[in-house]
């Protein structure tokens, strides 16, 4: 195990080193909790980052998968009305970073959300140039989460609290220093470039005990073995679905707050014959989302939309991908819900009929 450390008086020294080679992301305190931005250089951008944080109201993706991304610029031809003296349209593609980005500080639930993510956006029929981009040149530096809150459900996701896959590092916090391990080249890249100090045989035995901590306090985990094997049109078609809706007023918290909501709009805005296309987040939740040209909307019913919303996650997404579930259980859907409704409750419900479903077709 090729372990590390870095002191608490240390991380500003060796994130400033770091910030020569790459862009710096991680967790800082906004108006109302914490958030993750691309920070400073040198010393000035650990005065922003908050390594002692809880957990952020929206997911680190917004790095990868901005709210409004713009696509390309372009010019509409000027017309003077004589045949054939329509110039063409001039087209500028946005462009990218040259620096590797690092996220340094995100759970280990938020990096598996990113690999949920890269499923719907690098498939064998198209490759999305904006995200994989991003994603290629990604560092993750994850922090395990010592304490996971009472919602957070990650170990029944696939995920947990100190889940390595999808990291190239992984720390915690040991009181007065941050402990972890290099798991990836690239984590070894970023573990050279800041200059972190290699770990004990004692460090080694502290994260394995942090680890075996953490996943003892992590929340039970919600069944949900029932719903993989359950027919698609019967949990659908199931009658829980109108009373598990009843407090949803479609607000699309949840999916704005989800690390794995991929929905998009894609809009111009022209502004003296100069425009940009843009790309924007969208909601399943919204009517206006299932709405089509004709008037006719599929999803009329605000429980229609809900359920699409749990089926997409919970049964659809592992149908067609066979990667588990549409959700790292972070509980921020949860937290953020003004109608009160629980993703475990949910689940449990789909499970049940599954099985209930399972029951009634066994010989």
């Amino acid at each position: 195990m090729n372990m590390i450390r870095v002191t608490k008086q240390a991380v500003a020294t060796a994130l400033a080193k770091a910030s020569k080679s790459y862009t710096i992301a991680g967790p800082v305190k906004a108006r109302a909790g914490h958030e993750f931005r691309c920070l400073g250089q040198g010393q000035t951008l650990t005065k922003e980052l908050d390594l002692e944080y809880t957990h952020t109201r929206l997911s680190p993706k917004a790095l990868l998968f901005p709210q409004a991304e713009p696509m390309f610029h372009f010019k509409l031809p000027e017309t003077t009305g004589e045949p054939g003296d329509t110039p063409p349209a001039f087209l500028e593609a946005e462009s990218f970073g040259e620096s590797p980005l690092a996220v340094v500080g995100l759970r280990p639930w938020d990096a598996r959300a990113l690999d949920l993510l890269k499923l719907n956006f690098d498939t064998p029929d198209y490759t999305d140039p904006f995200f994989m981009k991003r994603y290629n040149a990604m560092v993750r530096v994850g922090l395990a989460d010592i304490h996971p809150d009472p919602e957070n459900f990650s170990l029944a996701a696939g995920s947990g609290p100190f889940d390595e896959a999808g990291l190239d590092i992984l720390l915690a916090d040991a009181g007065d220093a941050f402990i972890g391990k290099v798991i990836t080249g690239k984590g070894r890249d970023f573990a050279g470039a800041a200059g972190f100090e290699p770990g004990s045989p004692a460090d080694e035995k502290a994260f394995a005990a942090l680890k075996a901590a953490a996943e003892k306090e992590a929340d039970i985990p919600p069944a949900c073995d029932r719903i993989n094997d359950a027919d698609t049109l019967d949990l659908y078609h199931a009658d829980f679905w109108e009373a598990a809706a009843f407090s949803c007023i479609n607000c699309g918290a949840c999916t704005f707050a989800c690390p794995t909501c991929w929905c998009f709009d894609i809009q111009d805005e022209v502004n003296q014959g100069k425009g940009v296309r843009l790309r924007l987040w969208d909601s399943c939740m919204t009517d206006l989302y299932s709405a089509h040209a004709s008037g006719h909307n599929p999803r009329q019913e605000g429980y229609q939309r809900f359920r699409n919303r749990f089926m997409h996650k919970l049964k659809y997404f592992p149908d067609k991908y066979g990667a588990g579930i549409m959700c790292v259980g972070c509980g921020r859907c949860i937290t953020q819900c003004p109608g009160g409704i629980d993703i475990r409750e949910v689940m449990a419900a789909m499970n049940t009929a599954g099985a209930t479903v399972q029951q009634e077709v066994s010989p």
